[in-house]
């Protein structure tokens, strides 16, 4: 269709993935708003009942066929992430209460399935942590998975759709209201080269595996799916968040330009992985990565990182009725240790709320749950599972270099608490003659307003410090950035946020105490030049933003940017900080 007849226009969302990919829109169903709502009569209720077995059945089958299909050197959140689909088909929430509803209400099966989905979401809407909260999407992505199996819907492309696109010389761009992680590896290997969704955030799944894949991805644009048509041309700028529609010939050619750059500047990115992060003045920068299961490890090392700056250790707890025990714990963390070969491993103890415990069954109600029982004030209020996740920490440190971190400390109490308990459980293996590391290095995340202006006394008692950006912001500004309705304002440059982050890296240099920040802002080259120049030495990051900070790092001069930097810190405007941060980035 030419852009005479259907003009281009340009919608826009949030990046999640960088990059630039050109080519054919396919649109994906929405099963899920295909649910139509009929009552059955008595003596068809088991037949309907068998039907949603079977439907549960074949979506098990699909799942567990995707995941052999995988390659050997496939990232390791693809089989992680159909892993936990595949747990989800165990959880009696999704494969018992239906039935249960379509026996009660005398109901067809997707119109049952499609109640329940609606009950387990409003509980996920209750929890205010940003990530957590996004992992109802995957609830949402299993239940339109048993959907289409109900409605008989194909789950892959069909063959004339890859043909088609093949023969126009096109990569297909999916377009959906969300995409499961399941769904996008099949996509992936039909010459997929991009996702856009209505839906989801930065911490979402879908872009989470974007960011694994290097695939453009683009998500909450909201009505993306409504106004593109199937097998339009469009282009996914995954720098800007923006997607165009039927692009003239000149807006075109001039991202086909900018295509050929990018994917230049990509090869050039890989020249330095064996490169040292060195300022050009000597200095040198730690670029640690951030995991979450001990399989991430391989795009640790591919990425050239110099040590695991942030390990997530909720996910060992997650997506199960029972907690893991000691040894389950050992071997996970022992793993990691290993293969890090003596580089250091950051280990983040439980992170996990009374809001979203392991097991759903026995979760606590909690009004605001971001301001309630969780993380550190959790585990002080269950010890018996502090204890022994900290024996299973303390343990492995003994095959490797790794440093303890406690999330979301508020108060010294809390820290003295903790060190209290880490001492009881040292003590008991030695009783048990048990070796460990007897001066494990134990670290605070400062992600809490109260904690950053208190970060003197908190480096003081503890080995290191480090900054979650990501709580900080949205603790310090009242604002959750998955809310659309203030989404726009939340800002990691607003002055307050700048000045909080200055205070904990002076603190730690006071000190001589290390300081790192873990959260989004590290793995942002806008931000790393400031970052440096207020006296940072050491960021985590996702593996795939690392040759990206580091080509920043290379170029930075730091005695120039810590005069620059002070004068972005003078200031107290956001739009004059932003207008500033563009300077500062031009410094070499």
């Amino acid at each position: 269709m030419s852009s005479l007849t259907n003009p281009s226009f340009s919608i826009h969302g949030v990046a999640v993935s960088s990059g630039i990919a050109i080519g054919q829109a396919h649109l994906v169903s929405n099963a899920l708003l295909e649910v139509v709502h009929y009552q059955l009569p008595k003596h068809l209720i088991e037949t309907e009942i068998d039907r949603f077995s079977e439907a549960i059945a074949t979506v098990k089958t699909e799942l567990e066929q995707i995941n052999h299909s995988l390659r050997k050197n496939a990232p390791a959140e693809l089989s992680a992430f159909v892993g936990t689909h595949l747990m989800m088909l165990e959880d009696k929430s999704l494969t018992e209460i239906p039935k249960d509803i379509i026996r009660n209400e005398q109901c067809n099966a997707e119109w049952a399935i499609k109640l329940q989905m609606d009950d387990i979401v409003e509980q996920f809407e209750q929890i205010e942590d940003v990530y957590f909260r996004e992992r109802k999407q995957d609830v949402v992505q299993v239940v339109e998975r048993i959907i289409k199996a109900l409605l008989g819907h194909p789950s892959q492309l069909s063959t004339e759709q890859q043909m088609s696109a093949v023969s126009q010389e096109r990569k297909l761009i999916l377009v959906a209201h969300d995409i499961s992680p399941a769904d996008a590896i099949q996509f992936k290997q039909h010459n997929f080269a991009a996702f856009i969704t209505d839906v989801g955030g930065v911490t979402s799944h879908t872009a989470i595996l974007a960011r694994s894949l290097n695939i453009p991805s683009i998500v909450a644009l909201q009505r993306a799916r409504d106004l593109i048509n199937d097998g339009e041309l469009i282009i996914v700028d995954g720098h800007l968040g923006i997607v165009i529609v039927s692009p003239s010939k000149e807006i075109l050619a001039e991202y086909k330009l900018r295509q050929d750059q990018w994917e230049l500047e990509q090869q050039k990115l890989k020249r330095i992985k064996s490169t040292k992060a060195v300022t050009i003045d000597g200095v040198s920068i730690d670029l640690l990565a951030n995991i979450e299961v001990p399989e991430d490890v391989a795009a640790v090392k591919l990425a050239g990182a110099t040590g695991i700056g942030l390990y997530r250790t909720e996910f060992l707890f997650m997506n199960r009725h029972d907690t893991p025990d000691e040894e389950e714990q050992f071997v996970a963390y022992k793993a990691v240790a290993e293969a890090m070969k003596g580089a250091p491993v950051t280990i983040r103890t439980l992170d996990l709320g009374a809001d979203k415990q392991a097991n759903s069954d026995t979760a606590v109600n909690c009004a605001n749950p971001a301001l309630g029982l969780r993380a550190i004030r959790l585990c002080l209020s269950e010890p018996q599972i502090f204890h022994t996740q900290l024996r299973a920490l303390l343990r492995a440190s003994h095959f490797g270099n790794i440093k303890i971190l406690i999330p979301m400390l508020c108060t010294l109490s809390e820290l003295r608490q903790t060190k209290l308990l880490l001492e009881r459980a040292k003590q008991s293996l030695r009783k048990e003659s048990l070796p460990f590391d007897e001066n494990i290095a134990l670290g605070g995340m400062i992600e809490i307003p109260a904690a950053a202006i208190n970060a003197e006394a908190f480096a003081n008692e503890l080995d290191f410090l480090s900054i979650g950006t990501n709580d900080l912001i949205q603790y310090t500004l009242a604002i959750d950035r998955t809310d659309d309705s203030v989404a726009h304002l939340y800002n990691p440059l607003h002055p307050s946020i700048l000045k909080l982050i200055s205070m904990t890296i002076k603190a730690g240099a006071k000190l001589g105490k290390q300081v790192s920040v873990c959260g989004e802002m590290a793995g942002d080259p806008r931000f790393t030049k400031l970052l440096l120049g207020m006296g940072l030495q050491q960021l985590s990051m996702h593996p795939s933003h690392i040759l990206s900070i580091k080509q920043q790092v290379l170029h930075s001069q730091l005695a120039e940017l810590k005069m620059q930097a002070r004068k972005v810190l003078g200031l107290t405007d956001i739009e004059k900080i932003e207008l500033s941060l563009i300077k500062f980035n031009q410094i070499h």
